[in-house]
């Protein structure tokens, strides 16, 4: 149903920013095989049950080190529009994959590469996660308390944003140039240049200088009483974002506050007694209080939600980003798509009951699929 219905893609499997890839690739239509090493815990200590950005395609356990296994590869790939893998640089040459292997098989193959420093450099063989990269990238440093140590953002910005979404965006480029050309080519997708290209903003500020090179300094980054989270009376917390003039006049008008002139929103002087006003104000209700005071309005507000919280939000409930499947709540295939929808095929720990159905598209004969399902069970 999809808009990549019709694509097949192998996904050579890996953890973090390569599983975010094939969901999203899965989300949108495509038909993956993901392949695994047998046995290997290469998805860490999460149960397939609950890791969730597994899901909607099958994982078929193949031994690459094998002629046998490489030959499959090969023989998917011939048949395949695309290939993506996580390892270091190097990794499928030595296994005897490498792009120029699986391109001889398939011209038309768009080939994704994800690592975290890139395939070139003095750290492209280190071994490294999302922070280390962000950090190189800026990012890191860029977060936090302005006095304090800097605030780690989860792993979203190298392994899911500048990893996984841009190998995304790299290999559907590339797959469309590939319609018109009939020629494949790789996609050098490294976390850590993806992790700068969603800095180019903040880049830009710095240059012009707008941006100073401390946190907890800038409109952006909590210093500012306008961009910032204030504690509730119920040890909640809200976050409001009024960056426009005419938002931050209303916040102000509708906290009936008369002490703080909003022509003085960028004046960084008065933002130390600005955050002290607003510190009180929203300390002396709750969350839920502010909530019916300021949603919906053009104050820029909304409650800082937990995880179980998020999905049971009134918008939410409407809008409908976080869906049930397996039981399990989980956020719904983004973005969406007015007549070609992206859906959950089944969740991560739903393999294929037919393995061979799983196959079935992908043009093998009947002795292919026996080799390739009986592989996959050993």
């Amino acid at each position: 149903m999809g808009p990549l219905s019709g694509y097949r893609i192998i996904e050579i499997a890996g953890i973090g920013p390569g599983q975010f890839c094939g969901m999203l690739l899965a989300d949108m239509g495509a038909e993956l095989i993901r392949i695994a090493r047998p046995g290997a815990g290469a998805d860490g200590a999460i149960p397939a049950r609950y890791n969730l950005m597994n899901r909607g395609r099958p994982t078929f356990a193949i031994d690459l080190k094998t002629p046998q296994g490489v030959a499959l590869v090969l023989k998917l790939c011939a048949r395949a529009d695309a290939l993506f893998e996580g390892f270091r640089p190097g990794v499928m040459e030595r296994l005897g994959l490498s792009p120029a292997d699986c391109m001889a098989a398939n011209p038309r193959l768009v080939y994704g590469r994800m690592t975290g420093w890139g395939q070139t450099g003095p750290l492209a063989q280190a071994a490294g996660h999302d922070g280390n990269y962000a950090a190189l990238a800026g990012v890191i440093g860029a977060i936090g308390a302005r006095d304090g140590p800097p605030s780690i953002p989860l792993n979203l910005t190298a392994d899911f944003g500048g990893g996984g979404a841009f190998l995304a965006i790299g290999m559907l480029a590339a797959l469309l140039e590939a319609g018109r050309s009939g020629q494949g080519q790789g996609v050098d997708a490294a976390m850590v240049d993806g992790a700068a290209a969603l800095m180019t903003l903040f880049y830009g500020l710095h240059a012009g200088g707008l941006w100073e090179d401390r946190r907890g300094s800038n409109f952006l980054d909590g210093a500012a009483p306008f961009y910032r989270a204030y504690r509730t009376a119920d040890a909640g917390y809200v976050i409001v974002c009024a960056l426009e003039p005419q938002f931050f006049r209303r916040l102000i008008e509708l906290l009936q506050i008369d002490d703080i002139d909003p022509s003085e929103q960028h004046d960084r002087r008065a933002w130390p007694r600005h955050i002290e006003r607003l510190e009180a104000v929203f300390a002396a209700r709750t969350r839920d209080a502010w909530c019916a005071l300021l949603e919906g309005t053009d104050a820029c507000f909304a409650p800082v939600l937990g995880l179980s919280e998020a999905p049971r939000h009134a918008h939410t409930r409407a809008r409908d980003p976080f869906v049930r499947e397996d039981g399990i709540v989980q956020p719904a295939p983004a973005p969406r798509f007015s007549r070609t929808p992206s859906a959950i095929r089944h969740g991560p720990a739903a393999p294929a009951a037919d393995p061979a159905a799983a196959l079935a598209g992908w043009g093998l004969d009947e002795a292919e699929i026996a080799a390739l399902t009986g592989m996959a069970a050993d």
